[in-house]
């Protein structure tokens, strides 16, 4: 089985098309939980919040 891909972004919302191509999915936008971090429901796919923009997002 294919490992997850973990993607770190900066902005809170991301959107997601699975990298296209006919592998992927329709474009779907998600916003990250509290935690930094939110699961594509269609690939699986991992966006995490990078840590610098973390430390921005608490001033």
């Amino acid at each position: 089985m294919k490992p997850i891909e973990t993607v770190e972004v900066t902005d809170t919302k991301v959107g997601c098309d699975g990298g296209g191509g006919a592998l992927g999915h329709p474009l779907v936008y998600l916003t990250l939980d509290r935690d930094g971090v939110v699961e594509c429901p269609y690939c699986s796919r991992r966006f995490v919040l990078k840590a610098e923009a973390r430390q921005a997002a608490h001033h």
